[in-house]
């Protein structure tokens, strides 16, 4: 998705990877700030998008007296919803995360505890399992149907 963001702050693809510095603990402050900032970008993307597509919507007046046409309009409204709604539930996660990072809990496996990683956290900055434990947590999915 291209950035239409109008602001000069970086959008999430546009942050260059973390490079911790020799002996830096892992979730150090700046690490912390780094993900913040990371997530905050991309809150702040979705938040506009989500916005973008209320006016929309408010604008488009679904006036087609060609039944098709009108099908066709209705199918893609209804593509467009379910994916802002996506959005919506990841804008939520992402406050979670955020919180996590202000508890000090971020960065770590809710289920061994483990670092999760600063380059899965780069990858997918929601991650709440190490590499693992998800790879499991999916292998069990597959196996129950």
């Amino acid at each position: 998705m291209p950035s239409t963001t109008t602001s000069q702050e970086p959008t999430r693809r546009e942050f260059k990877p973390y490079k911790p510095k020799k002996k830096e603990a892992y979730m150090s402050p700046a690490q912390q700030d780094h993900f913040r900032a990371i997530l905050n970008a991309w809150r702040d993307e979705l938040t506009e998008e989500l916005e973008r597509m209320r006016n929309r919507m408010q604008d488009e007046v679904i006036n087609c007296p060609d039944p098709t046409d009108r099908a066709s309009q209705e199918s893609e409204m209804a593509l467009e919803l379910r994916t802002r709604d996506r959005e919506r539930k990841l804008i939520i996660r992402i406050d979670k995360t955020l919180e996590q990072i202000d508890e000090g809990d971020y960065g770590y496996c809710e289920e061994c505890g483990a670092d999760i990683g600063l380059r899965r956290l780069e990858a997918r900055p929601t991650a709440k399992q190490c590499i693992d434990c998800k790879s499991l947590a999916e292998i069990r999915e597959k196996q129950m149907g």
